[in-house]
This record gives structure tokens, C-alpha cells and sequence, in this order.
């Protein structure tokens, strides 16, 4: 099979993998029906001594109520080395984050390890992010143009919002490797599990043991909330 059309815009031998890791079967539905389920999934993680969890106080939502679940295709950025007024009258664009949305895979979770201060992703690039089908971004540094991506459904995590642009100050180096967001090691086709609360990286290989702890636990905390609804006593609910 000939390999995917790229754009040009990063070199092909940085991009570690043409396409993201799929899960297992069943994986990605199993944390959707979970509902807003990060808290849960970090307190499985704590018991399994998996580190992975970053609060909303971080990693902000975009679009509230907004949540999203799938297999991370991760994007490396930092800042060029040419002073921003000079690429600026150049017009030197080093941003390739239209790579990865080229490559990505209806129900990819574009996850960022971004530049601070300076917008990592715009309107427009989450409008194409859309239209290839990815669930959302998580970007570890600023976005900008957020009416936009809230208009066309794209849910966004960030840690700042910001008018400047990155068209001048940024480079991708990277596509498709591991990368470090808030201090948590991410690798291509890890789970992100993303909402109001903040978002969980859950490792690929340990997704499934994850998934059934995490729905053990969630049966458990509606019974719980069940035995509260029907007036059960306070000192005789369940643990």
C-alpha cells in the first residue's frame, strides 16, 4: 500500500509512526459509557500505582460539559530559533500540527506538548481537526481562537489562551513520539481520557486493566448513590 499524501510541512523522518496505535476492541467504548469518569480512572490509577492524571486547574476545557475518549497522536513543539520579527517578514511557518491532523484517524486525541504563551493551535486547524474526525486536543502550552473552536464542536484542554501566534515563533519537531505533558510521560496510542474534571493518560498496555477496575468501581458509586436516593441511614450506606 502507498504511504499517506503528507504536506510537507516536517520532515518525514520525524514522524516516528504514520499511524497512531488502535486499542483493543471494546476499550474506547468501554471508558465512554463510563460517563464523566476521570475521577474514577484516577483513583484506579492510584491503586494500580500508575501515574497519569492532570487536573482541570492545569489542563482547562474549552468547551464545558465537553469529554472525550481515544488513542493519543502526540505532537512535539518549541520555539524557533530565528527572532519572531524576522521570521514574521519571511513568512517562516514552522508549525506542523496540519501534519498531525493529516495523519490522524477518526476518534484520535491530538495531545501537544506545546510552548507556553504563544498559541499552539488556532480556529482554523481545530476546524480541520473536525473534519478528520478527531475527538478533541490536549495541549500542554496556549491556544487561541476559541470562539472558533467551540462554534465547530472541537473540544480543546489547554493551559492558556492567547492571541499570539505561533506561526512565527513555533517549530514541530517531532510527530508520533513520546512526549512529557505536565510532567506525565505520553506515548502514541496511550488512552486520553478527557473532561470537566481534567484528563487521564492511560497507558495502551494497561488500558484494559484499567477499563474493568474502573467499571467495578462505577457500578459501586451507583449503588452508593442509589442507597442515598432511597433514604438508606448515613451510617449504613455501603463503603
Amino acid at each position: 500500500m502507498a504511504e499517506k499524501k503528507l504536506t510537507g510541512k516536517i520532515a518525514r523522518e520525524r514522524i516516528r509512526l504514520m499511524e497512531t496505535p488502535r486499542p483493543p476492541d471494546g476499550i474506547i467504548d468501554g471508558f465512554r459509557a463510563l460517563g464523566d469518569a476521570t475521577g474514577i480512572v484516577s483513583d484506579v490509577m492510584d491503586e494500580l500505582g500508575i501515574t497519569g492524571v492532570v487536573g482541570a486547574s492545569v489542563l482547562q476545557p474549552t468547551i464545558p460539559g465537553a469529554r472525550v475518549v481515544g488513542p493519543a497522536l502526540t505532537a512535539r513543539n518549541i520555539v524557533q530559533r530565528e527572532h519572531v520579527y524576522e521570521t514574521a517578514r519571511q513568512h517562516v511557518n514552522k508549525m506542523a500540527e496540519f501534519e498531525a491532523h493529516n495523519l490522524a484517524c477518526p476518534g484520535d486525541v491530538v495531545v501537544i506538548d506545546g510552548v507556553p504563551g504563544i498559541s499552539n493551535m488556532g480556529g482554523i486547524s481545530a476546524q480541520t481537526g473536525k473534519r478528520q474526525g478527531e475527538a478533541g486536543a490536549i495541549v500542554f502550552g496556549g491556544v487561541r481562537d476559541v470562539a472558533h473552536s467551540r462554534r465547530v464542536g472541537y473540544p480543546i484542554w489547554a493551559t492558556e489562551v492567547t492571541p499570539v501566534t505561533g506561526k512565527w515563533r513555533i517549530q514541530t519537531i517531532e510527530i508520533n513520539g513520546e512526549i512529557v505533558v505536565a510532567g506525565i510521560r505520553v506515548a502514541p496510542g496511550d488512552i486520553v481520557l478527557a473532561d470537566d474534571t481534567g484528563v487521564c493518560f492511560i497507558p495502551r498496555a494497561r488500558a484494559a486493566e484499567v477499563l474493568e477496575l474502573a467499571k467495578q468501581k462505577s457500578a459501586a458509586e451507583e449503588a452508593k448513590c442509589a442507597a442515598i436516593d432511597r433514604g438508606v441511614p448515613v451510617a449504613d450506606l455501603p463503603p
